[in-house]
């Protein structure tokens, strides 16, 4: 059952990218916020559909401490459930991921019409100036940014140690960091196709304050309280996981 479950999510999600993509590239002369109010309806679409066709369904904790002001997301990254989920949650956001997703076929090009700081990871300090720079043009545009500091999806109960990007973005532009933890890999993991029915849990931490902060500062502090937050949702210790 859970197969035929998994399957019909499957093929409905499949059929809503390419429904809803030559909708986006229609949305090109909008301006964002009326851009993202229609392609954002794909990811609410499937996260509807992901409920009703296995029983999946998330509760939220914390939504008091979302910020007025347009904020960094420091996101927990388990699952591709959250870069739909998040879009239900938060204000107007784009996302900060690699260059080569913008070439996949159909998502790729919605993707791109949401203006993200798309990076070349290989070219190092090149990559950093441009999440910066570009990052902060999308914060200052009103426009929250989405980042998932351990720049891969891990594991449920591992946690990577954060990446410098994230942080040295909220140093410079000196808005709110927001940090997010959810068990969303407890259900949907990594590279598998059976779905896990349940309740996702997601918990929205108080902002950080970054202003007049180091990077190295901020990335601790938002370290930290993804750990507790994790270890408190699963209820298991997280196992640090270092970057090669």
């Amino acid at each position: 059952m859970r197969f035929i479950r998994s399957l019909l999510f499957s093929m409905g999600m499949i059929a809503a990218v390419l429904v809803f993509t030559p909708i986006s590239l229609l949305t090109f002369p909008l301006p964002f916020k009326s851009r993202y109010a229609v392609i954002s309806s794909c990811a609410k679409f499937v996260i509807w559909w992901l409920k009703v066709t296995c029983n999946l369904r998330f509760e939220v904790e914390g939504r008091e401490n979302i910020p007025v002001e347009t904020s960094i997301i420091f996101g927990k990254h388990s699952s591709a459930w959250e870069t739909f989920a998040f879009q239900c949650i938060f204000p107007a956001q784009t996302w900060v991921l690699k260059r080569e997703l913008l070439f996949v076929p159909f998502f790729g090009w919605g993707l791109a019409m949401l203006r993200p700081v798309a990076i070349d990871r290989a070219t190092g300090r090149k990559a950093l100036k441009q999440l910066v720079d570009q990052g902060k043009e999308r914060l200052n545009h009103d426009s929250w940014l989405v980042i998932f500091p351990e720049g891969t999806r891990m594991s449920p109960g591992k946690q990577r140690k954060f990446g410098f990007g994230a942080a040295m973005l909220a140093e410079k532009s000196g808005h709110p960091a927001v940090p997010v933890a959810h068990n969303a890999g407890e259900f949907w993991a990594r590279r598998e196709f059976l779905k896990k029915p349940g309740t996702i849990k997601v918990v929205i931490g108080k902002p950080i304050v970054t202003q007049g902060r180091k990077a190295g500062d901020i990335n601790e502090e938002a370290e930290a309280w993804m750990m507790q937050a994790m270890e408190r949702i699963t209820g298991q210790p997280q196992e640090i996981v270092e970057r090669k």
